[in-house]
């Protein structure tokens, strides 16, 4: 397997979907939440509670194609099989919705906020070259510091979709906080 990693762009929009809609969540139906990682955008959780799966999939298209949603894809030939998503906090308000306590307030760090390995490549590294993709074009961009907010339980891969915090240590991410929900790890470019 050759995995290739590229960013997220109006012309790649449908396999953004594609990944979401039949590849990602081909193992657990019931994962594919319908969320189109629009979760750290939301503004109001309340309001994100009352979502639909189809509002949340018309906002992913309307950020894709105006190129305010920031990730990298990763294909084994022609197919998505990865997804990792990550911006500067300025640009996620809901880091500081969902995971209060952890996120900071420091606009121009940013965070690496999912990450989305299909069953048949979970397992081989496609995590670990979107996280050094993502690094790569952060520090490219000037970005000094970068956080990401693994779980502390990591009872399964559902729930671990922040990405494991093993994958954080390994790329050089040290821990700077701990709550019960979650783990704060942070990486100086």
């Amino acid at each position: 397997m050759k995995v290739q990693i590229r960013p997220l762009s109006p012309e790649r929009a449908e396999d953004f979907f594609q990944f979401f809609d039949h590849v990602a969540f081909s193992d657990h139906p019931e994962w594919g939440c319908g969320c189109y990682c629009c979760f750290f955008h939301a503004t109001d959780a309340d309001a994100w509670e009352k979502r639909t799966d189809e509002e949340n999939r018309a906002e992913a298209r309307a950020m894709i194609l105006a190129g305010t949603m920031r990730g990298l894809l990763a294909y084994d030939r022609q197919k998505p099989i990865g997804w990792c998503h990550y911006d500067q906090l300025k640009n996620l308000p809901g880091t500081k919705l969902f995971r209060a306590g952890l996120a900071t307030d420091d606009p121009e760090s940013a965070a690496i906020v999912c990450f989305t390995v299909a069953q048949g490549w979970r397992g081989q590294g496609v995590a670990t070259k979107l996280l050094e993709a993502a690094l790569a074009d952060l520090k490219a961009q000037g970005v000094k510091r970068v956080e990401a907010y693994p779980v502390t339980a990591d009872d399964s891969q559902e729930h671990n979709y922040p990405g494991p915090l093993a994958l954080y240590l390994k790329l050089g991410f040290t821990v700077v906080k701990e709550t019960a929900e979650g783990t704060l790890v942070e990486k100086r470019l």
